[in-house]
């Protein structure tokens, strides 16, 4: 499969999801026609302007020269021609210069992206998520001043919340903002800023979380745009080190330093971290996204691979390719079967996040929240999975430079850390989502599956069947979760297995749809697997 036939699947699942047809329906430039056209260009760009810098950002590396960020040769000019094509600013609203597309769009092209480059891609996932953050947070004349600049990838942006004392807890951290004659001003340390500085833009924002109060954990904490320059003089703000990676070497990761650099509050003061996830949602889609890219390559080349590697077989005859092995069958049709419910998860997850900017409907805001966790964190153990499965099938020559599968193992392997580990994530599933939320995001799910897999039931008996069964018993481990609310200890201890069990039964949900029919057996065994460990 080549990124023309990986923007086919995409359209295909696109085509398979009752959410796209009712946006499709809502929206006039969403016909069959203009999508398939924004698709398939989409694939021409990652293949022939992105994919060509791969292997040498990940060679080369960024490199810190007279206290700057340089970036690989030849990223600088991809940056400027994937935001100048329209790219960087496709869902961004049309009155701030972007394209105002739905973010449906964006997420089938996406992965063809990520594909490409994911390293370069970085400083695009944070450029746009902030232009979004900017047109939602801050006043009129700033939103002005800084998206449109954003959109055409003339300034660019990163999210500044990490500090050596404070990752995950974000309530611990230190850097600070006071202020003096009616403005702030920050200082303060950040660490793990993808593309903190670079020479791809004149201008970086960061949209940093400072403590601007005395009260303790989040409360304190407010949400500032700092830029690196102000009419062209340095603000106070400075790259410390770039860390040396297991991969994405062409993204530099920085240490920032901010020295009473001057910004400006975006929001409520004490309401950083909440205005702040405006920001970090879009990012945790982008995460599965960023997975869905390197494993669809992943298993691309491990088909491929196995079509033409000739091993095995009657000794008096030639040897036969390795792909006609029962076993090597089974690892390629893994890897494939998890990268495209993968893909199908990604849609589904798209389109309802649009269609809830569109229609007044709790249950699909409640939905959105129960999904992105899951997206975010399988989509990066998928991502990181399939090249792992994707080596095994090449063997030796997996292990090598000379394919990119090694170097998609070291990408991805980030993934499942940055904008949330893993673990958070399933707290966060577990307390948030079922918890607090009283089980309405679980609701709106069960509901919208078991209204689908009725429409299946004529061609897919068995398997709808099974999937039901799957649900049934999910809503049932869900009910024991709910009771353990007594015994957090023992439920937060269960909270990854009880994360997991979710994503199996949405896997399960998004094979019957594209007619994996052959995994929903495999998900099943694997849903009682993470139902046991829920004790």
């Amino acid at each position: 499969m080549s990124f023309a036939d990986q923007a086919n699947r995409t359209l295909e699942i696109l085509a398979l999801t009752p959410g796209w047809h009712r946006l499709r329906d809502l929206r006039q430039d969403c016909d069959d026609e203009t999508v398939a056209a924004i698709v398939e260009e989409a694939a021409n760009f990652a293949e022939g302007v992105l994919a060509p810098l791969n292997a040498a950002g990940d060679r080369i590396g960024a490199q810190v020269v007279n206290g700057r960020v340089k970036t690989p040769d030849g990223f600088a000019d991809a940056f400027l021609q994937y935001a100048q094509a329209g790219w960087l600013g496709m869902d961004v609203p049309e009155e701030f210069g972007g394209q105002g597309v739905p973010l449906t769009l964006h997420a089938a092209c996406a992965p063809l992206f990520e594909r490409g480059c994911v390293a370069l891609m970085m400083a695009a996932g944070s450029t746009r998520a902030a232009a979004h953050l900017l047109a939602e947070a801050a006043d009129d004349a700033l939103a002005a001043e800084w998206v449109p600049k954003l959109a055409a990838g003339e300034w660019a942006a990163t999210i500044c919340i990490s500090e050596p004392e404070a990752g995950s807890d974000v309530g611990r951290l230190r850097t600070k903002a006071e202020q003096r004659d009616g403005e702030w001003f920050v200082t303060g340390q950040k660490i793990w800023i993808s593309f903190g500085d670079h020479d791809m833009a004149e201008r970086i924002g960061h949209c940093l979380l400072a403590r601007t109060g005395d009260e303790p954990g989040t409360r304190g904490i407010s949400l500032f745009l700092v830029p690196n320059l102000i009419e062209g003089r340095p603000n106070g703000v400075a790259v410390d080190r770039i860390e040396e990676k297991m991969g994405l070497h062409g993204s530099p990761t920085c240490a920032m330093r901010f020295e009473d650099a001057k910004g400006v509050m975006l929001g409520k003061e004490g309401r950083g971290l909440p205005q702040l996830f405006a920001m970090i949602e879009l990012m945790r889609l982008l995460t599965g996204c960023q997975g869905l890219g390197i494993a669809s390559a992943a298993a691309d080349i491990a088909e491929d691979y196995a079509k033409e590697r000739r091993q095995g077989g009657r000794p008096d005859r030639p040897p036969v390719p390795i792909a006609s092995h029962p076993d090597v069958r089974r690892q390629l049709h893994e890897i494939r079967s998890s990268t495209e419910i993968l893909r199908a998860a990604i849609v589904e997850l798209a389109t309802v996040m649009d269609l809830a900017r569109i229609e007044e409907d709790a249950g699909l805001d409640d939905f959105t929240g129960w999904m992105l966790p899951l997206v975010k964190s399988f989509g990066a153990e998928t991502g990181f999975s399939a090249a792992n499965a994707a080596i095994q099938v090449l063997g030796g020559v997996g292990y090598t430079k000379d394919w990119p599968l090694e170097q998609y193992l070291r990408d991805a392997r980030i993934m499942t850390i940055y904008e949330g580990t893993t673990g958070m994530q399933a707290l966060d599933f577990l307390t948030r989502r079922l918890w607090r939320d009283e089980g309405r995001g679980l609701a709106a799910f069960l509901e919208k599956a078991r209204d689908e897999i009725d429409a299946y039931m004529a061609e897919h008996p068995e398997a709808s069947e099974a999937v039901l069964d799957i649900l049934d018993d999910f809503e049932a481990l869900s009910e024991t979760m709910t009771a353990m609310q007594d015994d957090p200890d023992a439920a937060l201890y269960c909270a990854d297995a009880y994360m997991r069990a979710a994503w199996t039964a949405v896997s399960a949900w998004m094979a019957l749809r594209i007619s994996e029919t052959k995994a929903v057996d495999e998900l099943a065994a694997r849903f009682a697997y993470h139902s046991a460990r829920c004790g």
